[in-house]
């Protein structure tokens, strides 16, 4: 028989079958192809091949056998996957595993099915008694991770561990330590894994093959049973939108793995792997709720009030969660049928007697696109107003109105994994490690294989070691050290001029105010960056044949946000850097729906994609399809909503799934409003610190109790399945929104989520084709010509921008200082965010259990200076005071920040960082300024 090759393919046979593959397939590889399956356990298909187990060899007809998956196809072998020579050597190798296994410790052998014991029970091996007992001691045995266990008796030092460590999540935690039989993993420099510097992805021990390194149960202990079922879905957390399967009982969640798809390659984080069980946590609200007549009035609090009012003040348990004890007595149980027909009966009452703009509402990123879709279409078709938003006006609201203004779509450019094919990567004001770790990871992996890693941020984070340059500017300077890039980038002839003339408009300007006022020793003062160093950023930027851009809230949560994005923005069209691999513009999203959310029209100014209520004729469109009048005008933004209902102008409101007494800014402005209103509504899963200044409580379903569509970050369209049924009485969010709307004379009448989707979709252009059925397993990007066929547009722009001349727009932007500046009485200035283990208000995050056990407690990082000026030592709990407030918590001595600036996460209701920040917009896109205020620290007494 002739074999014959060509430049793409080889030919050759596996156990008679003959087989073409492309040069450089692996034996394994191709094997799997034809179905054959070949044991192994150093390897993985998502790692490279080292062959150390020797467990998966073939025999090629050569003098010794060869391991399968580290051997590449030739022309016309002849490859013998399990013939005799090839069974008796796996036997044997798996006789001397087992009995090192067994001899350490029988129970971690004879308890555990791993892959070691699949291939015992294949050859019949038993595992013999040890003849002595040294396996008890617990050197071999770390418990120190709330999250993974550690027994090195299990260990056959296969490495898939510290690859799976290094190379698929680039946290580099796990080596190996000893020599010969003491040779074991461990973790940094041989600490505990707990004490360790891992992040608790749990990718270790996805790929342990013998159970070494093992998931510490979250609920149940993981068995394998008739009646576990494997359910499809999506994270429920930030908005990378990480596919995942659910592993689950008819009433109960057991684990959540990764699943292979384009946004996450099985890759998870410790919130996605570990911090599901906040469904399943007792403080679950399962019937409706009404506030008790002894508990009215309601009205304008006043100080001495607030301090023992019962709506405004609850004890704390451990961990910062409401204390139901003594907060439900405020409340009664209810009917639904009572429960709706209250809160209909009042929003109608208030609709017609002061007016659709006297009532509003707060949708939730959180929620799933029908459930936004029907949220806005309630307040605009039936309560007939367009005061409706979300918590984007808290994230990337000005994000968007840059980009919509300056190349006339508010979405990404480009997906976040394509930075594999960028020269350089921009990543400002962004912990993308911790807000968006599985992200984060690809920007690693991309550092590996070359890419050029730009940081610049107001504090150090781990993507700092990755970085070619890191820049750590001062809070609020970001417009000043842009414009001396660009001025760079200008003076050393470093932009494409072919692109500026071909796609773009208004450099001229952009010239003039950035060679005039931002040369690099002109912004050194202003932005805290040696001149020299943003000659080399500029340099790096310049040179590079592509470039993709990611920021976050650092750059967004300003009074100057949209102008921080514009210099983004601009920064890209200079350099050509758009609509080609590699390029484009990445607003990292925060929320698991925040762009699915605005697409489907939880904005005031527009209905869904981003279509201006402004616009007679696209009004009529949404008059003729929802048969009912609308009103012209703009509604008002988050803020403004609150502001109107501490004035009295807003005197109803339907809450969502939101939580705007933690999230929103200055905190104690919000209790006000929200003591101040006439009425308000709140569904919720929990009884959130909203909650308890709430008239009526709509119990609601969790992630996992419904099905639906969310938007990744990446504008990827993605099913969230059913896992669970609702608890107790507890209902589908769509099917209140609808009920409620159908009680006020507007029927809405859907048999099912899909259906919703396809009215929303209708009604758009990026959702024009897509249906629950089309997005299959993986989900679709929008925009998708054919979805039957294709996985949608991944660089969106490529010939021309979606502006009215098809050009993108420079906006020059002059230097201006926040809102509130430090000063002798306030010396500091204050930024917040996120931290790895929570996730917003922590209402889900906080009652998870892995997740609070890693991170249970509230704390302030600062530099190490200012607490040895101060006299305050590390963990020694201090008073932190703005003009808005005072909270008080631990200190953590820490140099991440430069002195003079602190930072505080805002997942901590006992010390909830947004009593001190500042309610002052961004004039654009009327974002809080969350990331700058002035406070002092001083030592709590």
């Amino acid at each position: 028989m002739s074999h014959t090759t060509t430049a793409d393919q080889i030919e050759l046979t596996i156990d008679g079958q003959s087989v073409s593959v492309p040069h450089g397939t692996s034996i394994y590889e191709a094997a799997t192809g034809l179905g054959i399956e070949i044991p192994a356990l150093c390897h993985s298909p998502r790692m490279d091949p080292v062959g150390v187990c020797r467990m998966c060899v073939v025999d090629v007809g050569a003098r010794t056998l060869t391991p399968s998956c580290a051997r590449p196809c030739e022309a016309g072998m002849q490859v013998e996957t399990s013939s005799p020579k090839v069974e008796k050597h796996r036997r044997m190798l798996t006789q001397l595993l087992v009995e090192e296994i067994a001899e350490a410790d029988p129970t971690t052998f004879s308890k555990k099915h791993c892959d070691v014991t699949a291939l015992a029970n294949k050859y019949k091996i038993a595992a013999d008694p040890p003849q002595n007992a040294h396996f008890h001691d617990n050197r071999f045995q770390d418990h120190s991770s709330p999250v993974i266990a550690v027994d090195h008796h299990a260990c056959i030092l296969c490495d898939r561990c510290i690859r799976a460590c290094d190379d698929i999540q680039s946290n580099e935690v796990i080596g190996r330590t000893g020599k010969g039989h003491s040779a074991r993993i461990a973790f940094d420099l041989d600490v505990p894994m707990g004490e360790s510097t891992c992040v608790s992805c749990g990718e270790c021990a996805a790929v342990c093959p013998t159970n070494a390194l093992t998931h510490k149960p979250v609920t149940l202990p993981i068995v394998d049973a008739v009646d576990v079922r494997d359910v499809d879905s999506v994270c429920p957390y930030c908005g990378v939108g990480c596919a995942v399967t659910v592993h689950a009982t008819d009433d109960t969640i057991l684990a959540v793995s990764g699943r292979e798809s384009p946004v996450n390659h099985e890759r998870l984080c410790v919130k996605g792997r570990y911090g599901w069980d906040y469904a399943l946590h007792p403080q679950r609200l399962t019937k409706p709720l009404i506030r008790r007549e002894e508990y009215y009035p309601k009205g304008p609090l006043s100080p001495e009030v607030q301090d023992s009012d019962s709506r405004t003040k609850s004890k704390s348990k451990p961990g910062g969660i409401v204390d139901y004890d003594t907060v439900l007595p405020a409340f009664r149980e209810a009917t639904w049928d009572e429960a709706l027909d209250l809160v209909a009966s009042r929003f109608k009452a208030i609709r017609d007697e002061r007016g659709g703009d006297a009532l509003a509402g707060f949708g939730s990123a959180k929620c799933s696109n029908e459930e936004a879709y029907l949220f806005q279409k309630l307040i605009r078709a039936v309560f007939r107003t367009n005061n409706v938003d979300h918590c984007t006006r808290l994230c990337h609201a000005s994000s968007v109105a840059a980009l919509m203004e300056t190349i006339g779509s508010g979405a990404v450019t480009n997906v976040f994994a394509d930075v594999a094919r960028a020269d350089v990567a921009l990543l400002t004001g962004s912990h993308a490690g911790a807000n968006h770790p599985v992200a984060a990871t690809f920007m690693k992996e991309a550092v590996k294989n070359g890419t050029k890693l730009i940081v610049v941020d107001v504090r150090r984070h781990d993507l700092v070691d990755f970085a070619t340059h890191f820049a750590q500017i001062h809070s609020g300077s970001d417009v000043a050290f842009y414009n001396a890039v660009m001025h760079v980038l200008i003076t050393e002839d470093l932009v494409d001029h072919d692109f500026i003339k071909a796609r773009t408009e208004g450099f001229p300007e952009l010239r003039e105010l950035v060679l005039r006022d931002f040369s690099p020793e002109q912004t050194e003062p202003m932005c805290g960056v040696a001149a020299e160093e943003i000659r080399e950023i500029a340099r790096t930027i310049g040179r590079a044949g592509s470039m993709l851009v990611f920021w976050g809230m650092g750059i967004a949560q300003h009074t100057t946000g949209t102008d921080n994005a514009r210099c983004l923005i601009s920064l890209c069209l200079m350099t050509g850097n758009m609509g080609r691999p590699g390029t484009g513009l990445h607003p990292l999203r925060g929320q698991n729906n925040v762009q699915g959310a605005s697409d489907a029209g939880l904005i005031p100014m527009v209905y869904p994609d981003y279509q201006p209520v402004t616009n007679k004729d696209i009004r009529q469109k949404f008059e003729q399809a929802w048969g009912v009048e609308l009103s012209p005008d703009p509604g008002l933004t988050v803020v403004e909503i609150t502001h109107a209902a501490l004035q009295g102008d807003i005197a109803g409101m339907y809450v969502l799934g939101e939580n705007p007494f933690v999230s929103d800014p200055n905190t104690n402005k919000v209790r006000g409003a929200l003591a101040n209103l006439d009425f308000l509504v709140v569904q919720d899963i929990f009884l959130t610190e909203t909650a308890e200044f709430a008239d009526v409580i709509l119990p609601a379903s969790s992630y996992f109790e419904k099905t639906g569509t969310f938007t990744n970050t990446d504008r990827r369209v993605q099913v969230g399945r059913q896992v669970l049924d609702p608890p107790g009485e507890a209902r589908a969010d769509w099917q209140i929104t609808a009920e409620i709307a159908s009680r006020m004379g507007y029927p809405m009448d859907y048999a099912s989520p899909a259906e919703i989707f396809e009215e929303f979709a209708g009604l758009t252009k990026n959702y024009q084709r897509l249906t629950h059925e089309r997005l299959g397993a993986t989900g679709k990007l929008w925009p998708c010509t054919h979805p039957e066929t294709e996985d949608g547009a991944q660089i969106l722009f490529g010939d021309k921008f979606p502006t009215p001349n098809g050009r993108g727009k420079f906006v020059p932007c002059p230097f201006l200082p926040a809102d509130e500046l430090p000063n002798d009485e306030y010396p500091f200035v204050l930024t917040t965010g996120r931290v790895l283990e929570h996730w917003h208000t922590g209402t889900m995050t906080r009652r998870s259990r892995a997740l609070n056990a890693l991170q249970p407690d509230a704390f302030v990082v600062v530099h190490p200076q200012d607490l040895s000026q101060l006299g305050i030592s590390g963990e020694e709990l201090v008073r932190v005071s703005s003009r808005r407030g005072t909270i008080v918590l631990a200190a953590r001595s820490d140099n991440t920040v430069s002195p003079g600036t602190i930072f505080i996460p805002f997942h901590f209701r006992e010390a909830a960082a947004n009593v001190l920040t500042t309610d002052a917009l961004d004039p654009y896109g009327k974002i809080p300024e969350f990331k700058f205020c002035a406070v002092k620290i001083d030592a709590a007494v």
